[in-house]
C-alpha cells in the first residue's frame, strides 16, 4: 500500500504537534481525519479559542472531530468512519483502549524524550531541570499503561548549557515531525523492529520521570545550589516560569516571575534569597554556593524585561529579599 492510499488519523492540540501534522499532510500522507481538544474560552474577554491543531486542520479543509470525552459512543462511530489503517498522537490525551487500539496497524505516540527516561507529561522542562546534557523524541505503540509501549524510533538531541525549555521544544518539535514520518514509512513498509522498554532498564526505580508541573512545582528554593537554581529557572522558561516572592518589609509579598540568569560561583557569606544590587544593570541573589544573577524578569502588572530596563524605571528597596 503507497502512502496515497493508507489512511492516517492524526490527534493533537499545540504547535508542537502541528509541525507533524504539516510534515504528514505537505508530504502528500492520506490524513483522513484530525482529532483535537474542544474549543475553550481564553483571556480577559473570554473568547472561544480554537487549538493549533484546529486552525491548521480548518485551514487545509481536513475533517475535524473535537470530543469531550473520548469514550462518548457519538466520537467513536465517527472516528470508526474513518476507516484509519493508523492513529498519530503528539501531544494530545491519554487515551482509551477503544481509540487506540481501532486502526488494524494500532497506534503510535510521539514523546519529547528519550523513552523510558522521563514519561510523562513535562519531559522537556524535567530534562533541562535535572541539568541533562542530551534528550530526543520517541515514537512508540501506545498500550495500556501511558509512556510505556514499545519503542519504534527514537532521535537524540544536545542540550546546550545556555538552552531552555523554548529552544529544546521548538528543536524537538521539528526533530519529532521527521520522526514521525520515518515512523509512518518503516509501518508502511513493514519494517518496524519495535523494542519492549523492559529491554532498556534494569530497574525501574532508576528512571527519571516527568510529572505533570503545576504552579507551586515553579517557585524558586534559594537554598539550592547555583546551578540546581541556574537549570530550574532555564527549565520553566518561557512556560510556565519560574517564581518567588519579593519580601519588602512593612509590605505584602509580591510573586515575581524568573525567566533567565546566569551562575556566578562565589563564596557566599549571605542568607539565601538575599538581594544585591546596584539598581542600575545587575541584580544578584544569594544562594548556598554562590549567587544567582537575574536578567530577565516580570513583576506584577508588568511586561517581562531585561534586569538593566526594568531597574531604569524600578528600584529595590534596601533589605528586600526574595523568598
Amino acid at each position: 500500500m503507497n502512502k496515497n492510499e493508507f489512511r492516517i488519523v492524526f490527534m493533537g492540540t499545540p504547535d508542537f504537534a502541528v509541525e507533524s501534522l504539516r510534515g504528514l499532510f505537505e508530504n502528500g500522507y492520506n490524513i483522513v481525519g484530525v482529532v483535537t481538544m474542544p474549543d475553550k474560552p481564553a483571556g480577559r474577554g473570554h473568547k472561544i479559542q480554537y487549538s493549533a491543531v484546529k486552525k491548521y486542520a480548518l485551514e487545509h479543509n481536513l475533517p475535524l472531530l473535537q470530543p469531550e470525552k473520548l469514550k462518548d459512543e457519538c466520537f467513536l462511530k465517527d472516528l470508526k468512519a474513518w476507516n484509519a489503517d493508523l492513529q498519530i498522537v503528539v501531544a494530545f490525551r491519554m487515551l482509551p483502549e477503544a481509540v487506540w487500539d481501532m486502526p488494524r496497524m494500532g497506534t503510535f505516540n510521539l514523546h519529547g524524550s528519550l523513552l523510558p527516561q522521563y514519561r510523562g507529561a513535562a519531559p522537556i522542562n524535567w530534562a533541562i531541570i535535572n541539568g541533562e546534557k542530551e534528550t530526543g523524541v520517541t515514537t512508540f505503540f501506545l498500550t495500556h499503561e501511558i509512556d510505556t509501549g514499545k519503542i519504534i524510533l527514537s532521535e537524540r538531541i544536545s542540550i546546550e548549557e545556555t538552552d531552555n525549555a523554548g529552544i529544546v521544544h521548538d528543536t524537538l518539535m521539528h526533530t519529532g515531525a521527521d520522526l514521525v514520518k520515518k515512523t509512518v514509512d518503516l509501518i508502511l513498509e513493514d519494517k518496524v523492529n519495535a523494542v519492549a522498554q523492559e529491554q532498556l532498564y534494569i530497574d525501574e526505580k532508576d528512571l527519571k520521570t516527568a510529572p505533570k508541573i503545576f504552579k507551586e512545582t515553579c517557585r524558586i528554593d534559594w537554598s539550592n545550589t547555583v546551578t540546581d537554581i541556574y537549570n530550574f529557572i532555564r527549565g520553566l522558561s518561557p512556560y510556565p516560569t519560574a517564581w518567588t516572592e519579593l519580601q519588602i518589609e512593612g509590605k505584602e509579598p509580591v510573586s515575581v516571575k524568573i525567566y533567565a540568569s546566569e551562575k556566578i560561583s562565589a563564596d557566599n557569606q549571605y542568607t539565601a534569597g538575599k538581594i544585591m544590587t546596584d539598581n542600575k544593570s545587575s541584580l544578584h541573589v544569594a544562594c548556598t554556593d554562590g549567587y544567582i544573577s537575574i536578567t530577565e524578569i516580570q513583576l506584577p502588572g508588568k511586561k517581562a524585561m531585561k534586569i538593566d530596563e526594568l531597574l531604569r524605571g524600578y528600584k529595590f528597596e534596601e533589605g528586600s529579599y526574595f523568598k
